[in-house]
């Protein structure tokens, strides 16, 4: 019988989910958990290249996140806060975003907003209301949304990271919620298990012969969003835009023939693995959109370690690490609910800026 989707909700303590990020990336605590036993054990992230064995391959994600948050003054003074999704869909004009507007119920189609903190006057007139706070609106003058976002648009932190509305943006968000490898524009929210890496452990990673590769998966508001259907076979899962290099494609092959590991840090590597390997378990270089939803009992062809966060009850991300733990299977729901009950008796940081695991 496959799980339903309050199988994955638990309650959890307000005060364990992080509200800041800690004075040193690599000082977050990482739980290793083992999957053929189930056994834990905790560690301090620093730890990391001795628990990984010479001859893995570590696949991260470079996406780097945007300044998507922003915010808008209408004609009659009210405030507007949005968040930029992505760019218009081919076919629709130059200059044209996607965007979620938060207070904008009385907005009417055509109505220009002021885009507060441009250096130049922007405005962004409402095109199309696509419903649940989704608008099409056009930049005027027109101009690509990253030249516009990067004078006037702010961190995107996750909503359960509280900083007060009218404030500044702290420097340690724009710095900290980002991963020291990022590099391709284009996420709105953070792969999060890269935010504990320092250029110190990738060097020590390297020195056991831990060879690092790169992919690309630009992830998108659906990240947060719960599952809100009981079947799980009825979730409409977002899409997100990826990347698989020929370079890193052939190096993955190269380690599969090997027998070598491969590590995924983090639940958008794995979709992304996990969307470009075939059923021979060979790798393509591929780039595209992809809306994979792993959940048990799902298998995994491409992926023999994870390194996570700990994530949001009913969310996706949660399925897919249950999964992992015991793929082809629904044992693994068990697992993570025991470690994750373990996680919390210990006062982990949970979700974007807390802690870490390592299954293997």
């Amino acid at each position: 019988m496959e799980p339903l989707a309050s199988d994955f909700d638990y309650p959890l303590d307000p005060k364990l989910i992080a509200q800041q990020p800690l004075p040193r990336r690599d000082e977050s605590r990482l739980m290793v958990l083992r999957r053929k036993t189930g056994l834990t054990e905790f560690r301090v992230f620093s730890d990391l290249p001795s628990l990984l064995r010479p001859g893995d391959v570590m696949v991260v994600n470079n996406t780097r996140v945007i300044p998507a948050r922003f915010f808008c003054r209408r004609g009659t003074g009210g405030r507007i806060e949005g968040l930029f999704l992505r760019q218009a869909p081919r076919g629709q004009k130059p200059g044209e975003w996607l965007v979620l507007l938060k207070g904008a119920g009385r907005c009417r189609i055509g109505e220009r907003l002021e885009l507060v903190g441009a250096e130049c006057p922007v405005e962004l007139e409402l095109r199309e209301n696509r419903g649940a706070g989704e608008w099409l609106v056009a930049a005027n003058p027109p101009a690509p949304a990253s030249e516009i976002l990067a004078r006037a648009g702010r961190t995107p932190l996750p909503p359960y990271i509280r900083r007060p509305g009218g404030a500044d943006e702290p420097a340690a968000d724009r710095d900290r919620y980002q991963t020291v490898y990022a590099a391709s524009d284009g996420a709105v929210a953070a792969p999060t298990a890269g935010l504990h890496f320092t250029p110190e452990v990738i060097a020590a990673l390297a020195a056991r012969d831990i060879q690092t590769l790169t992919v690309t998966l630009h992830v998108g508001l659906g990240t947060f969003a719960p599952v809100k259907v009981e079947a799980l076979a009825d979730h409409p899962m977002h899409s997100e835009w990826y990347e698989m290099t020929a370079a890193s494609a052939g190096a993955l092959n190269a380690a599969r023939d090997e027998g070598r590991r491969i590590v995924a840090v983090g639940t958008t590597s794995v979709r992304v693995l996990e969307s470009v390997v075939g059923p021979d378990g060979r790798f393509e270089a591929r780039s595209g959109w992809t809306d994979i939803f792993l959940y048990p009992p799902a298998k995994f062809g491409a992926t023999d370690v994870l390194i996570t966060n700990f994530h949001l009850p009913r969310s996706t991300l949660l399925m897919l690490v249950s999964a992992f733990c015991s793929p082809g299977r629904t044992e693994g729901m068990e697992m993570i609910r025991a470690a994750y009950a373990q996680a919390m008796a210990e006062r982990f940081r949970f979700f974007s800026y807390g802690d870490a695991m390592l299954i293997e």
